[in-house]
């Protein structure tokens, strides 16, 4: 499942003890109920940004937990579902600080596509149960995720809200890339996060890269 841009750098995590525990582990939660995202969408995040085309790594926690949200992209939920509090503090903040209008949905899949991996540290989730798949292994698989972008001669910007996100910074040689951190744009926090202008952050550091711009617009859906 893992996808083929990925493999070089990743292949060998799947071969070791801790992962085949791991995917045992979310196969008996499969079969006791429902788990989020669906068993094809646990590495969506890779698939729709192949590795060599990372310009910003966004770490987010663990998967939306509800019925039909999450959809293996950090703060991203399908279309047609509700806009969740914390990405609506960042529409927020991308309004006040690029002028974007707020869109009608949650939908990221333009910004993976454009090069932005929209990673949580943990894959999967328990429905109805927040962090219920914590502490089983995923950390430990993301990290190599981290590192693998981090090890690349291509320097990208890695986006660490909150203090959890915080946490993976030795990870990462900041005098190659570019590190945005800040406040989480969860409710809780939404004060300090507000006015951080980290998307004015994020596009200099691209620039300075060398790489295209992201265009931050999300397009309206409609009804």
């Amino acid at each position: 499942m893992l996808p083929e841009s990925w493999q070089d750098v990743l292949g060998e995590e799947l071969e070791k003890p801790y992962f085949k525990e791991l995917a045992e582990f979310v196969e008996e939660e499969r079969a006791r109920g429902p788990v989020y995202p669906p068993r094809e969408e646990v590495f969506a995040a890779l698939d729709a940004t192949p590795y060599d085309e990372v310009k910003v790594l966004v770490l987010g926690q663990d998967p939306y937990h509800g019925e039909g949200q999450g959809h293996g992209l950090c703060f991203s939920v399908r279309p047609g579902v509700r806009t969740p509090p914390s990405l609506r503090n960042i529409y927020k903040e991308l309004r006040d600080d690029l002028g974007h209008p707020v869109p009608d949905n949650g939908y990221l899949m333009p910004w993976a596509r454009q090069g932005v991996l929209l990673l949580n540290a943990v894959l999967t989730v328990r429905a109805g149960e927040a962090n219920s798949h914590k502490g089983k292994g995923w950390e430990t698989f993301t990290d190599a995720v981290i590192r693998a972008v981090a090890d690349r001669a291509d320097p990208a910007v890695f986006v660490l809200w909150g203090a959890y996100a915080r946490k993976k910074l030795p990870l990462i040689d900041t005098g190659r890339h570019t590190v945005v951190q800040g406040a989480h744009p969860s409710p809780l926090s939404a004060k300090k996060f507000f006015g951080s202008r980290p998307f004015s952050q994020i596009d200099h550091a691209v620039a300075e890269h060398g790489h295209t711009p992201v265009d931050w617009r999300i397009p309206d859906l409609g009804s």
